[in-house]
């Protein structure tokens, strides 16, 4: 039925609507299975593709149309990336990003050349497009996993920044391999490009900003959403008409926006189409996924793509080893950006209208790219499910510091937020403290500001020991994880019952199981944060200062009460929850009765 519903018409709108329905259904199937949801849309478009319900036989239109969706990513991570903040990255994007394309296409050149005796001009342009890597792939499951501002993230993005950059060049050379030059790459054409980027400087300050201004004091909010895809849309044709990258020029004109203030409307409003466009790229890149020719030329295509993947690999990790990576971040950097990209769909179908490539060559390159992209999910599983533990493993374990004894009156278990402002408090008064913090990370950082503490675990009787506990006036404790904090808590509580402790609570869990060890003195944390915004909350919608200040102390006075009430039922969800809807009606009539005294005293002094 699929199939006659597409040999009805060959409108894009009703493919689309077809792919987008058949998502909407996979996608979530695959997430509650753990699958990628890049891996998804790929088994979406390799089943709505030629290979089996064939609802198009044009995937290659379809991947022109939706490679917008590229587009607008890049223009999105412009916006986040302020023209300082990117010059700050030239080193990683022209060192690390220029080795790794160079290394890697040469390397992959000469592969090709002496090994399959390719031509040099032709090797050119399979090792070069192969060592592209894919920005749409990378960029997407490292936002999934929440990885992209993690070390190996930030190179990664800055690595496939310079990609986008080389396929300019790269571009530009391929007329000369074939010695046809359909563009005349003379000053008249490098002037074209000048004038287009100082326009684009120009244009983010004097034009784009005043009409945006222009645009929202008109009240009609959805024209914003018209002017941001008009500016992407506008940009995208000017670098298309001198033969640059559309992508390329879409991130310089989200990098000039960066610092505007109309920045979060733009993202807001381009967010929608990215995610959408980006899916049906995805779902192109599976619908070009051709079985019968895999399956006709396994060892060519299959073998090809993890070949490729490997070198790759190994490329980059030996390249961020040598400017000083740690392993585990080189092995990951390698993992991320071992497969082919989309520019190189670009780079091989200029090719073989350039004669570079044969139709052939052409065809199991393109598969040789679709697969490996397919099997980036599957190499970032294996890294979590292999490399991940072994890096854990390998990393040597740190001896807890020798803490001297110097019988200091107070202990602080934990030096993170709060500790730390205790800690300054302490200081102030000149009063000696012991502090411990079982995060190596964090006392490493913490030291670097001057402060004095200690690497160890407060749960280990034996650190607390020497930390001079049995001396000790006072103990604090602020560690977050209440499972830690429970423990040290039994522990100080049992074997030293004299010594006053002042504990953390993340929340009203926390609160009552200190309180079951025996706990007295606690503070929730954010509680007396958020007291104070409720009292000034108040005030800013008109209620006086005394009344504010009294409602909130109403407020504290009675919640103190209530979790004292409360503790002998927390454990029972039932009785909680009915005790919490009573506590909202009790509160409501404690405040009106207060408010009914206090008119009555002002009306009888």
């Amino acid at each position: 039925m699929l199939t006659l519903v597409a040999n009805m018409t060959n409108s894009l709108l009703v493919e689309v609507t077809i792919f987008l329905g058949t998502a909407i259904v996979i996608i979530p199937l695959a997430k509650r299975f753990g699958i990628a949801t890049v891996l998804g849309y790929l088994f979406t478009g390799l089943l709505l593709g030629p290979s089996f319900l064939k609802i198009t036989q044009n995937p290659a239109d379809l991947l022109h149309f939706s490679e917008f969706g590229v587009v607008l990513l890049l223009f999105i991570i412009g916006l986040e990336l302020q023209p300082s903040r990117l010059w700050t990255l030239r080193h990683a994007i022209f060192v690390l990003g220029g080795l790794q394309v160079l290394v890697t296409g040469v390397v992959l050149m000469l592969i090709t050349h002496f090994l399959f005796g390719i031509r040099l001009s032709s090797g050119f342009v399979v090792g070069f497009g192969l060592a592209l890597s894919s920005t749409a792939f990378v960029l997407q499951l490292l936002t999934e996993k929440q990885q992209l501002t993690a070390t190996h993230g930030q190179k990664a993005f800055t690595i496939l920044l310079f990609q986008d950059i080389a396929v300019i060049p790269l571009l530009a050379i391929l007329p000369f391999l074939s010695g046809v030059q359909n563009q005349h790459y003379d000053w008249i054409y490098f002037a074209k490009v000048l004038a287009i980027f100082l326009g684009l400087i120009v244009a983010s300050r004097h034009v784009v900003r005043p009409f945006f201004k222009f645009v929202a004091s008109s009240g009609a909010t959805e024209l914003l959403t018209a002017v941001a895809l008009f500016i992407v849309l506008g940009v995208s044709i000017l670098m298309e008409y001198v033969g640059l990258s559309m992508a390329l020029g879409a991130f310089l004109t989200g990098v000039l926006l960066a610092d505007s203030e109309y920045r979060h409307e733009l993202e807001a409003s381009i967010e929608p189409f990215k995610g959408l466009l980006l899916g049906l790229f995805f779902m192109s890149v599976g619908m070009m996924t051709d079985v019968k020719l895999i399956l006709a030329k396994p060892a060519i295509i299959i073998g090809g793509a993890l070949a490729l993947m490997v070198v790759k690999f190994f490329i980059l990790t030996l390249i961020a080893k040598a400017l000083n990576h740690r392993t585990p971040t080189s092995i990951r950097l390698g993992t991320t950006l071992a497969q082919g990209g989309e520019f190189a769909f670009v780079l091989f179908s200029v090719a073989q209208n350039q004669n570079l490539l044969s139709s052939t060559e052409h065809n199991v390159l393109n598969l040789i790219v679709t697969t490996s992209m397919a099997l980036t999910p599957l190499a970032f599983l294996l890294l979590e499910k292999i490399g991940e533990p072994m890096f854990s493993k390998a990393t040597p374990k740190r001896e807890y510091d020798n803490i001297p004894n110097h019988a200091h009156p107070v202990i602080l278990a934990g030096f993170g937020r709060m500790g730390q402002i205790i800690g300054r408090v302490l200081r102030m008064h000149n009063i000696e403290f012991t502090a411990i913090d079982k995060s190596a990370n964090q006392v490493d950082f913490v030291r670097k500001f001057g402060n004095q503490v200690y690497y160890g675990d407060p749960k280990n009787p034996e650190v607390l020991r020497a930390s001079g506990i049995a001396n000790a006036k006072l103990f604090v404790l602020t560690i977050g994880n209440i499972e830690h904090s429970i423990l040290v808590a039994d522990y100080v509580k049992r074997n030293y019952p004299d010594l006053p402790i002042l504990a953390r609570a993340t929340n009203r869990e926390h609160y009552h199981r200190l309180r079951d060890v025996g706990v007295r003195y606690i503070w929730r944390e954010t509680y007396l944060s958020a007291l104070d915004m409720s009292r000034e909350s108040l005030q800013k919608l008109g209620f006086s200062d005394d009344v504010a200040k009294k409602s909130v102390e109403m407020f504290r006075t009675y919640d103190d009460e209530l979790i004292e009430r409360q503790h002998a039922i927390y454990q029972d969800e039932l009785q909680m929850i009915a005790s919490a809807k009573s506590a909202v009606a009790e509160l409501e009539s404690l405040f009106d009765s207060d408010m009914n005294e206090s008119c009555k005293e002002k009306l009888n002094p």
